[in-house]
């Protein structure tokens, strides 16, 4: 319910605030005074857009507030309109929205039924909607979109499917030559950095049998250095007895000769083997393979990595080919299975729509005439075949109506005016929600210009509508008629000022002699007005 609704700085109005109450509120007042400008205020709050010239001369921004109770709890919207840029800015709870967000928000807090309830009454694709809100069993709705989405789900990979098939086949024969390229070669992961390791192993080695060769030499060349210190161990031997103080020289002299006889021993031996990974490839071999790898990445414009991965890619995808007719032949079982099941629940719910459309037909025109129409106006619905899929047809309901005898059926946009489009969706809106208990999550109706072209009978019976509808969720009406505002719970008067030479669009609540006072003023006034007046209230 929307319980409170304040509007700063736009157009004629400077401030106005008005609470409303459940059931009917009415706003009445001279033709001009701003009645309809201020439901534009509420469609500005719900989203839709407002130049930026209608904000009050003076003011750098222009905002429209409201408070909705909801049995949820209170939200408060907010939108504001800069004069400057034009732009708006939404807030929900104080908190900084979207403008999609409010949209989303709207259709579950108002219901305008004037221009833009029209227009969407208008539109082919809401009439269907209406339809089908008046189907008996809104499972098959249910059943319709889940049987679409699986069968779009089973198109949508059938698809992928085939995209990728075009893209890998346009590609084969590159790719078998890359395969022959690597397959020839058959390098593995890591391999190149093992055979660097290798070859700088080999070379170390290679070098290390030069340089123990010349260490044996040193020791056993034509002045070895092991037959030198023996002669010198025996010298220093003679040379200590004789003299004492040359023992810790010889002593060291015989412990280098010891050292140099276990270096021979182990320079002949050579270095030790035991943990040398040794699968027989020489410098040679190692080289000759590394000038096979650096080629293929020559030709393949790719690391060594890349180029072992591309082999698993490659294999997927020559693989992926041989095995695509399969997969295209197990989902081609899906889609006909899915469309076969969308097909059965379309037939199903054709029918329903069918049988629905010629209910709602005599509803709506029984509703049509007791709200002032002809006694021949006929309306029916027309079925447009819209195809899903070969074989799935969902019948679009679309609403003609035929106002005079003699006439043929058109739409309502060829032959509707405002009046009858506003008493069309009252019509809709009072048949619709009757099985709907909980009157607080219902959304508050807008009515503007549902009275128009009508008067004496019909007048009344709208009035018995209204108010019926009024019962059962909060409604703001706007009406010229004082047959209608005497019905409401809360009356309202909107009128134009000039103080000071600015004009001023105010809103005041009526109570008491002021709400007889009005009623008398839209019955034309004087004794007859306040005759009226008087029944009106009683």
């Amino acid at each position: 319910m929307l319980e409170l609704l304040r509007i700063k700085n736009l157009a004629l109005i400077e401030d106005v605030e008005l609470e409303f109450s459940s059931g009917m509120n009415t706003l009445t007042g001279e033709t001009g005074a701003g009645k309809s400008f201020i439901m534009r205020a509420v469609d500005f709050l719900m989203g839709e857009r407002m130049e930026k010239k209608l904000v009050r001369p003076g003011a750098d921004k222009a905002s429209v507030e409201a408070l909705f109770v909801l049995p949820e709890g209170e939200t408060v919207i907010r939108r504001e309109l800069s004069a400057e840029t034009g732009r708006s800015r939404v807030f929900v709870n104080d908190t900084l929205s979207s403008q999609p967000t409010i949209r989303d928000m709207g259709s579950k807090l108002v219901i305008h039924t004037s221009q833009h309830g029209q227009q969407k009454l208008l539109s082919p694709s809401f009439q269907a909607e209406v339809l089908d809100s008046f189907l008996p069993n809104p499972k098959l709705l249910f059943e319709r979109n889940e049987g679409l989405a699986v069968l779009n789900d089973v198109l949508e990979r059938k698809q992928q499917l085939m995209d990728k098939f075009d893209d890998i086949e346009k590609q084969r024969d590159f790719l078998e030559y890359q395969k022959k390229e690597i397959d020839k070669v058959d390098p593995l992961p890591g391999e190149e950095d093992e055979l660097e390791e290798r070859k700088k192993t080999l070379k170390g080695r290679e070098q290390a049998g030069e340089c123990l060769q010349n260490a044996l030499d040193v020791l056993h060349g034509e002045v070895g250095l092991l037959d030198a210190m023996t002669l010198l161990t025996r010298e220093m031997e003679i040379i200590a007895r004789l003299f004492p103080n040359f023992e810790d020289d010889r002593e060291a002299i015989e412990e280098l000769r010891m050292m140099l006889h276990d270096l021979d021993s182990r320079l002949r031996k050579g270095p030790d083997k035991q943990n040398d990974d040794d699968d027989g490839m020489n410098l040679d071999d190692v080289e000759e393979r590394l000038f096979e790898l650096a080629k293929l990445k020559r030709k393949l414009r790719r690391g060594l990595d890349e180029i072992v991965n591309l082999k698993t890619e490659i294999d997927e995808n020559l693989s992926f080919l041989d095995a695509c007719a399969l997969d295209l032949k197990n989902l081609k079982k899906e889609e006909d299975k899915a469309a076969k099941a969308l097909s059965a629940t379309l037939e199903v719910l054709n029918k329903a729509r069918k049988k629905a459309a010629k209910e709602l037909s005599i509803r709506i025109v029984d509703e049509l005439t007791d709200l002032g129409f002809s006694e021949h106006v006929k309306v029916h619905f027309e079925f447009d075949a819209r195809e899903l899929y070969p074989g799935c047809e969902d019948m679009r309901g679309r609403l003609m109506w035929v106002p005079n005898p003699g006439q043929p059926a058109q739409p309502l946009d060829k032959i509707a005016s405002g009046g009858e489009l506003s008493r069309f969706l009252l019509a809709l809106v009072t048949m619709r929600g009757d099985e709907n208990t909980d009157h607080d999550a219902l959304p508050t109706l807008i009515f503007d210009e549902v009275d128009a072209g009508i008067g004496g009978m019909t007048l009344n019976s709208v009035g018995a509508k209204l108010r019926a509808l009024a019962d059962r969720q909060q409604m703001l009406l706007i009406t010229h008629w004082p047959q209608l505002a005497g019905k409401a719970d809360r009356h309202f008067l909107i009128q134009k000022d000039v103080i000071d030479d600015v004009t001023y669009t105010g809103c005041n609540r009526l109570e008491g002699a002021d709400i007889k006072k009005e009623l008398s003023r839209m019955a034309g006034g004087g004794a007859q007005g306040d005759a009226m007046a008087e029944q009106l209230l009683k």
